[in-house]
């Protein structure tokens, strides 16, 4: 009889065992996964960005586009020297996944032009900031540092500004009198060495944000004089489709002393290009 207690109480003891590991792994199982201090709440990452790729810079400018805003090539007899004008020079990178750009430099008998397009992807490393948010964020520190002018509708704009008076072609003029530089900067402008398009200069042409390009965009337009040589104009456009930031460069400089280059045509060049980036980039 002692016996058979004995056998008996050895198999509940057995049974409360298996009882307990059968609990113990049951309840583990949401800690497993959970981590340290969120009380097993999941932590849902932000949305990645559309593309995952960048486009070949290099081919990214149809021969077209480069004999418009670099006539220069076409003056080139030489056909190998031609062709490497086309294919430009590709920016050095470490990550083609990334970022990437190429440059193109051609003289002609008029002026020395250079076009520049540089395409970067935007990856957040903060699971709670999406890739498009990063890339708002890169997009709007570059449109700061560009400190664009108010825009002309604006008081602080119009005060003290000239009347535009357009030329032929629409580009920029200031007011009529002597000592005005074809490019509608006053002579202390031209002096100081550079000089944005701003007074006298039609609203259309002068650095603004552009909202038919991308997910946002804007343009700006400089004028900087070279010693007491020509004028240099650079027309650079940013814009931002998604996770993607892509800025176009655009310069001349010509070769005759006190000319400047057409900031219409300039600006009307550059635009289209970023308009056939962003339809490449489907955005």
């Amino acid at each position: 009889m002692q016996r058979k207690a004995y056998v008996s109480g050895t198999a509940a003891l057995l049974a409360a065992l298996l009882a307990g590991c059968t609990s113990g792994s049951g309840s583990d199982s949401p800690s497993d996964n959970a981590n340290p201090g969120d009380g097993g709440r999941t932590t849902v990452a932000a949305q990645p960005g559309k593309y995952r790729t960048l486009p070949e810079p290099c081919g990214a400018v149809g021969h077209d586009t480069l004999d418009s805003m670099l006539p220069g090539i076409k003056q080139i007899t030489d056909p190998e020297q031609r062709d490497k004008a086309y294919q430009g020079e590709a920016a050095l990178t470490y990550d083609t996944d990334r970022k990437v750009g190429c440059h193109w430099k051609v003289d002609s008998d008029d002026a020395t032009d250079r076009l520049s397009i540089d395409f970067e992807r935007v990856v957040s490393y903060d699971n709670s900031v999406s890739d498009d948010d990063q890339a708002k964020k890169l997009f709007g520190d570059k449109e700061t540092a560009a400190d664009l002018p108010e825009p002309s509708g604006s008081p602080s704009a119009s005060a003290g500004s000239a009347s535009p008076s357009p030329s032929s072609g629409g580009s920029p003029s200031g007011s009529p009198g002597a000592g005005s530089s074809p490019s509608g900067s006053s002579p202390s402008q031209s002096a100081s060495g550079s000089a944005s398009p701003a007074g006298g200069t039609p609203a259309d042409l002068q650095p603004r944000v552009l909202t038919d390009l991308g997910d946002e965009a804007y343009l700006d337009d400089q004028l900087a004089a070279s010693g007491s040589t020509a004028e240099q104009r650079t027309v650079t456009v940013v814009f931002r489709t998604s996770n993607v930031l892509v800025t176009l460069e655009y310069e001349e400089q010509p070769m005759a002393t006190g000319t400047a280059p057409d900031s219409k045509e300039m600006q009307d060049r550059a635009r289209n290009l970023a308009s056939q980036l962003a339809d490449a980039l489907g955005g």
